[in-house]
């Protein structure tokens, strides 16, 4: 188990002041996208409160050795309300809610919530100034949009895929949710934008279209534009880059890998001189930058020769000390363990109660005047049926009698074994 030691008290702060208290955000989102933006809101202090239906989120159930690891990380900081929507007195609840919310997220097909008597006319009825995110995987119009579509679809439609990998071998996907990551962080940003609406012009709530395609496409900075000024389609070329060279990932002597990127002339002059090739700076082959990205396999055998010679810590050493921008390609376990990471608290440690604490990503980014905290776990399924649902009037009888009758719902509180990564 990775375990971090001397993490400061002020991470976890349950009654910390942040710069969302009093927001409310109603998260009948799935999965990871709708998820990613909740969390960076509730980071901030905004009350998620996450709408389950009574089989719960689907990431309560991607385990890793016995955790849900993913729920834990992405329903940190949130509260659990479990209704069955399928019921007609469970929607009425939610728009109990609706009324006393600022934002409702939502990642349901195109139609869904509209057949659901819930549509964003029904919501904006009981609250004008709600802001809806609406996540899909290709938005509310165009011909795709009744497709189902996951974060995988958008990350081989947008051109990612294409572009990853090597020359000779298949395009790669990503191997972690960079589209669900990328549509949430634009949808965080997206909601704060409609929220001052509201607040500063006395705005009307709107609707924000969401896809997962669009997001990441802008990722892709400007292949359009370079596709129509060269003519050419990119080709996949690894570490590479087809800009700037050198640039590449190298092996060291101890089979550990470094990183490069020499993207200026100064730093590509400054390499060649601590490497003892000082006669490259004035090579027609190497001495601007497009002949370098022309010849850059040979300027990878040049360096990559001279990096294997040493291990990694001799080659960040060496490097740092030169002032050439090389740095060490981590695995998990390594970076956890890096001083800058622990110095800067990128991972921290919250109790769990499988694990004993669970390491997991802090608070970003960093804030002077008004930072974020981690404030709670991720709750169970159904946790605060009670605190939310009383605090709308509804009493301990009433409540009771709708768990009867299926409307809300909350599992038994089952002793869990203990599980370790």
């Amino acid at each position: 188990m990775i375990t971090l030691k001397g993490i400061p008290l002020k991470s976890f702060a349950p009654e910390a002041r942040c710069p969302l208290d009093g927001i409310r955000v109603l998260d009948l989102s799935r999965v990871v996208a709708g998820n990613m933006l909740s969390l960076l809101l509730a980071d901030f202090g905004a009350e998620v409160i996450k709408i389950e239906t009574p089989e719960g989120d689907p990431l309560r159930d991607w385990l890793v050795g016995g955790v849900a690891t993913n729920w834990k990380v992405y329903a940190r900081n949130k509260k659990s309300v479990c209704l069955n929507l399928r019921l007609e007195k469970a929607k009425k609840i939610l728009l109990e809610l609706v009324k006393t919310a600022h934002v409702l997220i939502e990642n349901f097909r195109p139609g869904t919530l509209e057949k659901m008597g819930l549509g964003p006319e029904i919501l904006h009825e009981h609250n004008p100034r709600l802001v809806i995110v609406r996540v899909t995987g290709w938005g509310q119009t165009g011909p795709y949009k009744h497709k189902p579509g996951f974060g995988t679809l958008a990350e081989g439609m947008s051109g990612f895929a294409t572009l990853n990998g090597f020359a000779d071998r298949e395009p790669v996907l990503p191997p972690n949710q960079l589209a669900d990551c990328t549509a949430g962080t634009y949808g965080a940003f997206a909601v704060m934008i409609a929220l001052r609406e509201v607040e500063v012009n006395a705005g009307q709530g709107q609707i924000i279209d969401l896809p997962l395609l669009e997001p990441l496409f802008t990722f892709m900075g400007p292949q359009a534009a370079s596709y129509k000024a060269g003519g050419k389609l990119r080709q996949r070329t690894g570490s590479r880059s087809t800009t700037a060279a050198p640039r590449n990932v190298y092996r060291t002597l101890d089979e550990q890998w470094v990183s490069m990127s020499a993207s200026t002339q100064a730093m590509t002059e400054r390499l060649f001189n601590v490497i003892g090739r000082a006669d490259l700076i004035h090579n027609p082959r190497y001495q601007r930058n497009a002949d370098r990205v022309t010849h850059a396999h040979e300027l990878d055998e040049i360096i990559g020769g001279f990096i294997a010679k040493m291990t990694l810590s001799e080659n960040l050493e060496f490097f740092d000390r030169h002032e050439v921008t090389v740095g060490p390609v981590y695995n998990i376990a390594q970076f956890v363990e890096d001083p800058h990471v622990k110095a800067r608290e990128i991972v921290v440690e919250y109790p769990d109660d499988q694990m004993g604490s669970i390491p997991m990503h802090n608070v970003v980014p960093k804030m002077s005047g008004t930072p974020g905290a981690i404030r709670c776990a991720a709750p169970t399924l159904g946790q605060h049926n009670h605190e939310i649902l009383q605090h709308l009037g509804h009493n301990a009888e009433r409540l009771a009698q709708w768990a009867s009758e299926g409307v809300i719902y909350q599992p038994p509180l089952q002793k869990k074994d203990q599980k370790i990564l």
